[in-house]
């Protein structure tokens, strides 16, 4: 989620309190459960690999310098392995958030369990990120918490529960468990490296629930809430109501292969949803999604607009043929 101030928005963990979440946000999270929880990865039996494009605020221009409307790209992919019974998946995206520049890169292991009519993954991730700051306007010349060029990077953690059965699925996880402090140069003359950001952890719960409306159609409620979660720095005005984001939609399904749903964020917007299914079962999915900004729209723009491209494995089959045995040799 980005918050109001777009150029500002690292600075203010620099205070010691997160305003606003640095992760990137996306309106396709019902199908992008990869990026949401390490445990996620290989849970539905099958691989998958999605990409995603989203440009935020689309049209936003800064009133001053570079910056103007965040760009994501990501990609997703998620692969059972029986051998280890569970699955591993890979994360990796861009975000480009005016004079900021995050690469995050995320490798995840899954353990699943069966319970129920479903099974249970427990995830850990190892996570690799890579910030770099570009010029900024100080309102105090020589300013040492304020960043002048440079990057730096971290290595750091996550861990998640997720359950998925035919008809519900719901995850719980934390990231950038180390909370990491990234040092850059600054304009302060006495300290080149004063200038710093904190890598908040931040937790996501999501859910969803598949209802069988008629013999073709599955309708889907979603839920997420994206939470910055408390720790040594800001613990009174981090954990906050108006510092997560709560997000809900519907969308319904026709024969695997059409579907369309809404959508609302917090104080934010509201979304509409349109995708299709093709090839070989159902396979390739393309998906796209609009944002309109309804809410708090200083620093924003009228619309956000992402498109998800993804391509679901064959399931894994038996990898030799059973013998066939005849009758002559049946005594």
């Amino acid at each position: 989620m980005k918050g109001t101030l777009l150029s500002t928005l690292l600075l203010s963990a620099i205070a010691g309190s997160a305003l606003a979440q640095q992760q990137p946000q996306f309106s396709h999270y019902g199908f992008n459960g990869m990026y949401l929880n390490p445990a996620f990865a290989g849970i539905k039996g099958q691989g998958e690999i999605t990409t995603l494009v989203r440009e935020q605020y689309y049209n936003y221009n800064a009133t001053f310098d570079g910056g103007g409307a965040p760009r994501t790209f990501m990609l997703t992919g998620s692969l059972p392995i029986a051998a280890i019974g569970g699955g591993v998946g890979l994360t990796v995206y861009r975000d480009q958030i005016a004079q900021s520049n995050i690469t995050n890169a995320q490798l995840s292991y899954s353990k699943h369990f069966k319970v129920g009519e479903g099974r249970l993954g427990v995830g850990v991730q190892g996570i690799y990120n890579h910030l770099s700051k570009g010029m900024y306007r100080p309102v105090d010349q020589g300013d040492g918490s304020v960043p002048r060029e440079g990057s730096d990077m971290k290595f750091d953690a996550g861990a998640g529960v997720w359950y998925e059965s035919p008809t519900f699925y719901a995850g719980l996880s934390a990231n950038n468990l180390f909370r990491n402090e990234y040092k850059f140069r600054s304009e302060g003359a006495g300290n080149p490296e004063s200038a710093q950001v904190i890598g908040e952890n931040h937790a996501y719960l999501t859910a969803g629930y598949n209802i069988e409306a008629s013999s073709s159609v599955v309708v889907t409620p979603t839920v997420l809430v994206k939470m910055v979660m408390p720790g040594k720095f800001g613990d009174n005005n981090k954990f906050t109501f108006k510092n997560n984001s709560y997000e809900g939609g519907v969308r319904a399904t026709l024969n695997d292969k059409f579907w369309g749903g809404v959508g609302y964020r917090y104080d934010e917007s509201f979304t509409g949803l349109l995708g299709m299914s093709f090839a070989k079962d159902n396979a390739l999915r393309v998906g796209y999604a609009f944002d309109l900004i309804a809410f708090n729209q200083d620093a924003r723009a009228f619309s956000s607009h992402e498109i998800m491209l993804s391509y679901r494995l064959p399931k894994p089959g038996l990898a030799i043929r059973p013998a066939v045995r005849t009758p002559r040799y049946s005594f």
